[in-house]
């Protein structure tokens, strides 16, 4: 009897290994299918007093929705890169947003150039108060070139989501209409502006702003997608 028991109990121990084992293996191959993740995203640091790190939930909530959306495959968490960074050119795009001033110095002036015309993406994103420190801080950057309003029938606005009446409009700051600029270096927009939107505040979690409701929720979230579509296919 003492005997029956101890092989019972071995049994046991053996099917429980067996099945540990089992849901390791079925644990690894699952994880073998998953991606590895390929791109980052980064939110721009710079210089000058402006809140760079506005918007703390807004890139995370964009790199999921593309994930899902677009089938992207960018790392969960957003980075944080400084404009005069080598670092800078790791990242496909990159976006900055704030309310206050922005200092640029030669060096990184040089450093955002290069990664620009050499195939990086920026979307400056006005959270109210950046337009008249950003605008000329990025006429150092491209003396040659200057902001023009991308129209209504732009690519950017027909990737996967179709905006037929352009940039949609996120939140309300002077009763002005959202209006989406450009600059374009030799055929391609290598820095986008949203002002007057407030992209990245539709972006925020649900609930950030009393305002949001998740009709515009939805809009800021499929325009994000489709630059970030547009810079990776461009």
């Amino acid at each position: 009897m003492k005997f029956s028991i101890l092989n019972f109990q071995f049994s046991k121990i053996v099917r429980l290994l067996a099945f540990c084992f089992g849901l390791l293996a079925f644990s690894f191959l699952l994880s073998a299918f998953q991606p590895v993740p390929s791109y980052r995203m980064a939110k721009l640091k710079y210089n000058g007093g402006g809140d760079w790190y506005a918007d703390r939930t807004a890139l995370p909530n964009l790199i999921a929705f593309c994930n899902s959306n677009l089938k992207t495959n960018f790392y969960p968490e957003e980075s944080i890169v400084e404009v005069g960074s080598k670092e800078l050119f790791n990242f496909p795009f990159v976006y900055m947003t704030g309310h206050g001033n922005v200092v640029l110095s030669d060096q990184e002036v040089k450093n955002l150039r290069q990664y620009l015309t050499g195939g990086g993406f920026l979307h400056i994103d006005d959270n109210y108060g950046l337009d008249k420190f950003i605008r000329p801080q990025m006429k150092k950057v491209f003396p040659e070139l200057s902001f023009v309003e991308l129209p209504a029938n732009h690519v950017v606005y027909n990737q996967k989501f179709k905006f037929p009446g352009g940039l949609p409009k996120i939140h309300e700051h002077d009763n002005k209409r959202p209006q989406g600029f450009a600059l374009i270096y030799k055929g391609r927009v290598v820095c986008y502006y949203t002002f007057e939107c407030d992209l990245g505040n539709g972006w925020e979690d649900y609930g950030t702003y009393p305002e949001d409701t998740q009709e515009t929720r939805s809009k800021a979230l499929k325009m994000g997608a489709n630059l970030v579509q547009y810079a990776l296919t461009q």
